[in-house]
């Protein structure tokens, strides 16, 4: 028998939909708000003014934002405590994946005993969590309405992957207008994990036609929209398309799941505690190399998405097309073409490629690999630029 399941959260999406915020908590029944913003969203101004809404609906708030670019397992912890301490009833998340990922952390441990490391993995939540509401401020994660949270793990130095329904926010509050104040290099960046996790949910052996629509459509708006987006803060039109591009990625992965290159860059990132957006893009066109063999006929539909013309290609041709298209997206966009410029040292593949089999996203790639095949990807992406063509 075949069953899936598909979990979205509410969205609210549109310019000025900031304001939705306090109404939203309210309706939930919150009282006191822990409102988690990244220092980024509260330099902005985003925080302020999430404020003024929450002061409309007549509730109290406490801020967090002491939690670092990839959230650790140690931050996670003092966040809890300023929660519990502060008696809140909600949370509100305003930022980037990192300010998400904290947020949901947080709110696991509110309700769920021990430490976040005992809900690495699928379906380890066995409580509700609080209300969770997310703003998200940057067209990448997919955070705010996904079943994924990440999370540092500041001994073992690798990224914590914690999937369940659990983590689904209640309500998205998608308002294209944050992203007017995101620099290109990050709009670039994010952009391209956007369209990432667009690929591999697309090409997941856990995809279904419901998740395929959203997948394509992303990776559609993302190679229209990513160039103009990052040449201009004020292009009101490629900010909409984006902002629409990651919640079409997020929802797409949040329920088909991901694949090999995240389960690669969720390594690299732990260990040089960088952005994960930034690792995938690099990453994203060596795997999709290997990967080509399981999936040519969807490769060709990826180049079809991307505007190329593949009616005269073979298919295979087309699916070549489409690892091109990738690698001069993120050629345009100043995405570095190897591991090498984000300062990996060869000697680390070895664990890192150890460790990738251990991530629940690898266990949804199409191809199946060994620990060599995750060796030589690594290497291939930090020896040849262009994705080993």
């Amino acid at each position: 028998m075949y069953i899936s399941k598909f979990v979205t959260p509410e969205i609210i999406f549109g310019t000025g939909s900031l304001n939705q915020v306090g109404e939203c908590c309210s309706r939930l029944g919150s009282s006191r708000v822990f409102l988690v913003a990244d220092r980024g969203i509260v330099n902005c101004g985003w925080a302020d003014k999430a404020v003024i809404f929450l002061d409309k609906a007549k509730l109290d708030y406490q801020i967090w934002s002491e939690f670092s670019a990839n959230p650790r397992d140690y931050e996670v912890e003092e966040g809890l405590s300023l929660y519990r301490n502060s008696n809140c009833d909600a949370v509100l998340a305003i930022g980037g994946g990192s300010a998400v990922d904290a947020a949901k952390a947080v709110a696991t441990l509110s309700t769920n005993k021990g430490r976040i490391h005992n809900y690495e993995g699928i379906d380890m939540i066995t409580e509700p969590l609080p209300p969770l509401i997310v703003v998200p401020s940057t067209a990448g994660s997919g955070s705010e309405v996904s079943q994924f949270a990440i999370i540092s793990d500041s001994d073992r130095k690798i990224k914590m992957t914690i999937i369940s329904k659990s983590l689904v926010p209640d309500i998205a509050v998608s308002d294209p207008i944050i992203l007017s104040t995101i620099s290109g290099n990050v709009t670039a960046h994010t952009g391209m994990e956007a369209l990432s996790h667009a690929i591999e949910a697309y090409l997941s052996l856990a995809s279904t036609d419901m998740t395929d629509i959203h997948a394509l459509h992303a990776i559609k708006l993302i190679s229209e929209n990513l160039r103009s987006s990052v040449a201009s803060q004020v292009d009101e039109t490629a900010k909409i398309a984006m902002a629409k591009a990651s919640l079409h990625a997020g929802i797409a992965f949040s329920n088909a799941v991901l694949g090999l290159g995240q389960a690669m860059t969720h390594q690299v990132g732990g260990l040089l505690d960088l952005p994960i957006g930034t690792i995938s893009a690099v990453l994203l066109p060596y795997v999709m190399r290997y990967n080509l063999i399981a999936c040519v006929d969807k490769y060709a539909e990826i180049a079809a998405a991307m505007g190329a013309q593949i009616r005269h290609l073979s298919k295979r041709e087309a699916a070549e097309k489409a690892i091109g298209l990738v690698q001069e997206l993120a050629k345009d966009v100043g995405i570095p073409s190897g591991l090498a410029e984000l300062g990996l040292p060869e000697s680390s593949i070895p664990e890192l490629s150890r460790n990738t089999k251990n991530d629940a996203c690898f266990i949804t790639n199409p191809r199946d690999a060994d620990e060599k095949d995750i060796i030589n990807i690594f290497r291939a992406a930090l020896e040849m630029p262009g994705g080993g063509s």
